[in-house]
């Protein structure tokens, strides 16, 4: 006999138990389920990184880059959801779960300048109609498109009060911000760059060029990928910038990089690639209006024409091809998420010679633990290498060490290469551009590491503590030789070389609590205090030579102690000890979303400040005044809207609806929306 059988024979109470035993599981099972769907926006198109949460459980999860989320084991009863991502409308909704799971879509509304938006600030992030100071904020969604190779081109015009020059068109050279215009006048007026919480010193690693060679210092933001990049914020006026002290004075930059969201590891890959050419080409003689200048001003003058026909400035400049790739993986739980990315840079320069290749490599993780989920810990590690062929273009001095200068005063009816196919020379004072480029070989390559790691504890569900440490490390070479001979044949053995070593090594320290919490009725109270300290540390040396005679394909600088014993040079310099020290704190009231009070002050230590003034303070007072959510406003839209009869209106105002209409049109108050907050400073 089966042994099923006699299972069944057992006792009443044993069968029991074996039921409940059976039984038990199930019913656990059967009271949890879970939620899970989409998020997409108006159009249908999925949002990567949106915000989900279940208010009841203070359970959060992140939308993958096809704008699903899920959470799993989650007790039957009736929540409610919450989704919200910069840029658009939050959106709610009550969910009951009362099956192994339940599917919920949402479709947000594009918020445009709407008072709910999130924006980053210093040191934590507020809605806009919490904002006292001048705030502007750019998404993801709003960047430049196109061959993007730089982070200040995803933002080029795209802000009122911002302007972004290139300031020379070479690939990776150095670019002006300013911030609603020039705030300084012996110092500089770029403003202060913050890459996920750590403020960049603003430099670059690159050593600089001597003599000819290219003078452009480079773009501190080289390293970033702008496929990295999910947001940024700028901070205009006195009282968003105050928290960074005299740092801040010629505004802000928050720059805030992609993260992990949950889920199953997604895969993401971007690949692009253009051509740019010169915009508007500088008008000079052609060969033929040339010889009539020639007959009308000088026309005894035999040796002015050459008998040629030549475009100097063609000759050194291209139509450039730029290839772009980049790839990220992103997955994990609701309580670790990471992010990998990888990118790849080829850009030719418009001028022959000059190029600039990128590699980028970046891991950003966030992990919450315990069983309440409030110790959390973000890691993050960004590493790059830039390699440079620099253009021999150095902005001062005059047409000698400017092949542009060198191109535009070449006497267009003299051929640029001689009848043995050789680069024609003239004379000392009229230098062949075809021939700079080949002579001076400029060379850069810039190593750089950037790591942050961040672990915060949720002390109560208004007080967080929250520690960064961050280390920026850069580390620039550049080569450089010039073969005299080549634009000089009396000057062949008068070559010479350099090579440049720089170095940047950058700590920071800084520790926040944060407070946010309705402490009275319609009476909220935002704040944060914290402690910061950098330390910048800055060295380069250099060694050069001349008096080189072209020996085989070897490059000078590969054999300096061939040079002239005399007209050898050896530099070094270390920066003097560079720390900053700062207190600072914020706090912001908003009463009944109607009128908002913000207090910033900041203390600096400085090495840089004089011995009797080592600390400075930097104080902001705001107030603005959220003019829209007042009642009369209320009823003026009232009645300025069909859908809203006059039995809208609140008891004691007495006005009549043309009345009203009249108030609203002298104060430009459109039907469709209200207007945004006024600000008083």
């Amino acid at each position: 006999m089966s042994r099923f059988p006699l299972i069944i024979r057992q006792s009443g109470v044993g069968m029991t138990l074996l039921w409940l035993a059976f039984l038990c599981p199930a019913i656990a099972h059967a009271q949890t389920g879970g939620i899970q769907g989409r998020v997409v926006d108006e159009n249908g198109d999925p949002l990567g990184g949106a915000s989900v949460v279940i208010k009841e459980l203070n359970r959060q999860a992140g939308t993958n880059a096809e704008g699903l989320y899920s959470f799993t084991n989650v007790s039957y009863g009736t929540y409610t959801l919450s989704v919200s991502f910069i840029g658009y409308q939050t959106a709610e909704r009550q969910v009951t779960l009362a099956s192994a799971e339940q599917l919920v879509e949402f479709n947000l509304v594009s918020g445009g300048e709407s008072l709910d938006e999130v924006v980053v600030i210093g040191y934590g992030t507020a809605r806009k109609r919490d904002l006292t100071g001048s705030v502007a904020s750019v998404q993801a969604k709003d960047f430049n498109r196109g061959v993007i190779v730089a982070p200040d081109q995803l933002i080029q015009g795209r802000t009122a009060g911002v302007m972004m020059i290139n300031n020379t068109g070479q690939p990776g050279g150095s670019t002006t911000v300013r911030i609603r215009g020039n705030s300084s006048i012996r110092a500089g007026n770029n403003p202060l760059f913050v890459v996920d919480g750590v403020p960049l010193s603003g430099t670059s690693a690159r050593p600089g060029g001597q003599g000819g060679y290219g003078s452009d210092s480079g773009n501190p933001l080289n390293y970033l990928n702008p496929n990295d990049i999910a947001s940024m914020d700028i901070l205009k006026d006195a009282s968003a910038t105050a928290i960074y002290g005299s740092r801040g004075a010629n505004g802000v930059v928050l720059i805030t990089t992609k993260r992990g969201q949950s889920g199953a590891p997604t895969l993401n890959v971007m690949a692009s690639t253009g051509i740019s050419s010169l915009l508007k080409k500088p008008e000079v003689l052609t060969a033929d209006e040339f010889r009539q200048a020639v007959q009308f001003y000088a026309p005894d003058d035999v040796n002015a024409d050459f008998g040629g026909s030549v475009d100097a400035f063609d000759a050194i400049t291209r139509t450039a091809a730029t290839q772009n790739y980049a790839m990220d993986i992103s997955g994990g739980s609701e309580d670790a998420r990471y992010r990998i990315s990888g990118g790849y840079l080829d850009q030719n320069g418009i001028v022959e010679t000059s190029r600039l290749k990128k590699y980028t490599v970046s891991l950003s993780s966030n992990f919450r633990f315990l069983e309440s989920k409030k110790l959390g810990l973000d890691f993050n590690i960004l590493a790059t290498q830039t390699d440079e062929n620099i253009a021999p273009i150095n902005v001062g001095v005059g047409f000698e060490g400017n092949v542009i200068s060198q191109a535009l005063q070449w006497n267009p009816t003299l051929p640029l290469w001689n009848e043995e196919g050789e680069r024609a020379y003239q004379s000392p004072s009229l230098i062949n551009p075809v021939t700079s480029l080949t002579a001076y070989k400029d060379r850069a390559v810039v190593n750089t590491i950037l790591t942050s790691i961040s672990p915060s504890y949720e002390i109560t569900d208004y007080l967080e503590y929250r520690l960064m440490y961050s280390l920026t490390r850069q580390t620039g070479r550049r080569t450089g030789r010039f073969i005299a001979g080549m634009i000089n044949p009396s000057n062949a053995n008068n070559g010479s070389a350099f090579i440049g070593n720089d170095s940047e090594t950058n700590h920071q320290l800084t520790h926040t609590l944060s407070f946010n919490r309705e402490i009275a009725t319609s009476l909220n109270l935002n704040t944060v205090v914290g402690y910061e300290y950098l330390s910048f540390d800055t060295r380069w040396n250099s060694q050069s030579g001349s008096g080189f005679s072209e020996l085989g394909d070897l490059d000078y600088y590969d054999y300096l102690d061939y040079s002239i014993a005399s007209n050898r040079m050896i530099d070094s310099y270390r920066s003097p000890t560079n720390e900053l020290q700062s207190f600072f704190a914020r706090a912001s009231l908003n009463y009944a979303d109607r009128y908002i009070f913000t207090g910033t002050v900041r203390r600096d230590g400085s090495t840089k400040f004089g011995e009797n003034n080592k600390y400075a303070n930097f104080p902001s007072l705001a107030f603005a005044w959220n003019i829209s959510n007042e009642a009369f406003m209320e009823i003026m839209s009232c009645s300025t809207s069909s859908s809203c009869g006059w039995d809208g209106a609140r008891p004691g105002i007495r006005s009549s609806r043309r009345e009203l209409r009249g108030i609203a049109m002298s104060l430009k108050h459109k039907p469709s929306g209200r207007p945004t907050s006024a600000i008083l400073i």
